[in-house]
């Protein structure tokens, strides 16, 4: 399993607006390969927006981060930070992290 963390600064709308503004393209990244989940996130103060992703793999994680990557750079977002993670299992299953699907132990 890797974990990506990505942020970059962002102008749009943020909450409810950004919400409702974004559905088309939070469902389209379901389908993205490898893909487990997405926790959005965005900080109205500092500007910034940005997700935290489980992949199944890092060759789906490194495919996605360059494809989100070249996306907000054409929608003018002059840098995007992106970094990929190991997941400790053992330690994240004492802490509830929700990095466990029904089915899978992930040891």
């Amino acid at each position: 399993m890797k974990l990506l963390q990505v942020d970059f600064e962002y102008q749009g709308p943020m909450g409810k607006e950004m919400s409702n503004a974004l559905v088309g393209l939070a469902e389209s990244i379901n389908k993205e390969e490898g893909l487990i989940w997405k926790i959005w996130t965005e900080s109205e103060s500092e500007k910034l927006g940005g997700g935290v992703y489980l992949f199944d793999n890092e060759k789906s994680a490194q495919k996605y981060l360059e494809m989100h990557a070249s996306r907000l750079k054409a929608m003018g977002v002059a840098e995007v930070r992106g970094i990929i993670f190991d997941v400790n299992i053992p330690l994240t299953k004492i802490n509830q992290g929700p990095v466990f699907q029904e089915g899978n132990t992930y040891d």
